[in-house]
């Protein structure tokens, strides 16, 4: 199937994806897939370039011309395991992945590039369908034992790994329900947990133990784990949430985003949620312009809301790329969400001065202000208030999302590893700590970022743990990953 000048004759196909008005009914996944003759046309846009950029802009280093090669001339099961190669979880990245190596594809230069992202999805999801994904064979067991805190992508990743080459490993997470941020924090609309409970049981069927309702510095201390295993991974994610201090926050109806979707994922898991947050019937207003900003509007409107305003403090982006955004790095656009197709209000250079409520103390209005932003004679860009530009929105929920501050460390008291001046936790090029035999990886070294990102230094941790406790490894690796 594969043509040479395929990427000329076949355009790029958009992203399947079901009606908006049908889709904010449920909570079921807004993609949809492509028919396979469909997706073999595409995966032969790839024109196989003599340095696959694609290669840089993805962090796992994942082998994309491989197999879209493959793909192209229907060797599903190959390309699979060269997909498998690089990347514990496919289906993740597939998923939710804002997919930075689209960006760094060589027909993006000139023309649309390979829809990468939607091809890793399929390939993964008909691996699962013909039976071909199985527990790996791990090696013999090392005599080795490791505690992995937190189960979310980078502990997951770090976990199968390790467990692949003979160490016992025990998964240790303070929710019921392993999976992190993938489980309570990503919603289902975005990643039904199904993908995620058949990659959990592969893990245990390779040997990893999972001690769920266990909160490491509360209910163990991390000492007796350093005391227990020979060695401790922290992939806790960075999940203090920055704060908003200004006059009203303390008012009924202001939350954090992670609460108010950590709660629904639970109620949509079937859980008895005694104190849900329901956008149902209400002017929501949401800070952020991030993800998780986004998640939350789509949450909204899936609960009902009767106005949703999403609020950015700085000016709406390119909508292309300009000299300053050369290709292949990253470029900072403007970027539609599939909530925002859904609906809702952007406002873009305003911030919230304080927040006024009504006699019961619950939150009724938002008052703001519009910012412009400011070269200051060094060179760095200021925000300054425009005078006379306030105004006043209703607000009966408001949602906050502007952004994590790193790792919940203070839990760990006197046992807590070093931080950075910034906040995540400090860790050296072998991924250790300031404490000896304490790795970590993940959001909790790096500040929060994204689902590929917390594979690879999972990934990467894994065998800096295996050569530490053995002085060599198998484990392949992909260093020097910098962002493009």
């Amino acid at each position: 199937m594969r043509r040479a000048a395929a990427f000329v004759e076949v355009p790029r196909t958009r992203l399947p994806k079901r009606p908006a008005k049908e889709r904010i009914k449920d909570w079921r996944e807004v993609e949809g897939d492509l028919r396979r003759g469909a997706l073999r046309e595409q995966a032969g846009r790839c024109i196989d370039c003599g340095i696959a950029f694609c290669h840089k802009g993805c962090p796992l280093g994942n082998h994309v011309p491989d197999w879209n090669d493959l793909v192209s001339r229907a060797r599903w099961r190959q390309a699979s395991e060269r997909l498998h190669a690089t990347n514990n979880f496919p289906e993740f990245t597939g998923g939710i992945c804002p997919a930075p190596c689209e960006e760094a594809c060589v027909l993006n230069i000139s023309s649309e590039p390979v829809t990468i992202r939607q091809i890793e999805k399929q390939i993964v999801d008909y691996a699962w369908r013909e039976g071909w994904i199985v527990p790996a064979a791990c090696g013999a067991a090392t005599g080795h034992s490791v505690a992995v805190v937190g189960s979310g992508p980078a502990g997951l990743a770090a976990a199968q790994q390790l467990a692949r080459v003979g160490h016992a490993v025990t998964v240790f997470e303070r929710d019921d329900r392993p999976g992190g941020l993938l489980r309570y924090g990503i919603p289902d609309f975005k990643m039904e947990k199904a993908g995620l409970d058949r990659r959990l049981d592969q893990m245990r069927a390779e040997g990893v133990h999972f001690r769920t309702g266990v909160n490491v510095g509360v209910d163990v201390g991390l000492d007796a784990l350093e005391t227990e295993f020979d060695a401790v991974v922290l992939a806790i994610g960075a999940l203090a949430p920055r704060d908003l201090g200004i006059p009203g926050r303390d008012l009924e109806g202001v939350h954090f985003a992670m609460e108010y979707l950590t709660r629904q994922n639970r109620v949509v898991a079937g859980d008895h949620v005694p104190d849900p947050i329901s956008a149902a019937g209400r002017h929501v207003v949401i800070l952020g312009g991030g993800d998780t900003g986004a998640d939350c509007l789509g949450t909204a409107h899936r609960h009902g809301a009767r106005e949703v305003h999403h609020f950015h403090y700085k000016p709406p982006p390119p909508a292309e790329r300009t000299a300053e955004m050369p290709w292949p790095w990253w470029p900072m656009i403007l970027r539609e969400s599939s909530s925002h197709e859904e609906g809702g209000r952007r406002e873009w250079s305003a911030i919230p001065k304080h927040f006024a409520g009504d006699a019961s103390g619950r939150v009724r209005s938002m008052h703001c202000v519009r910012v412009r932003w400011d070269t200051d004679t060094s060179g760095v860009m200021r925000m300054v208030e425009v005078p006379g530009t306030g105004f006043e929105v209703r607000a009966e929920l408001v949602l906050l999302s502007v952004g994590f501050t790193g790792p919940e460390l203070d839990v760990f008291g006197k046992h807590a590893p070093r931080r950075r001046e910034d906040g995540p936790i400090a860790i050296g090029s072998d991924y250790e700590t300031s404490r000896p035999g304490v790795f970590a990886c993940g959001d909790a070294t790096r500040g929060a970022s994204l689902v590929v990102w917390a594979i690879w230094e999972g990934r990467e941790a894994a065998r800096a743990v295996d050569i530490s406790l053995r002085g060599t490894s198998p484990l392949p690796t992909v260093p020097n990953r910098n962002p493009i």
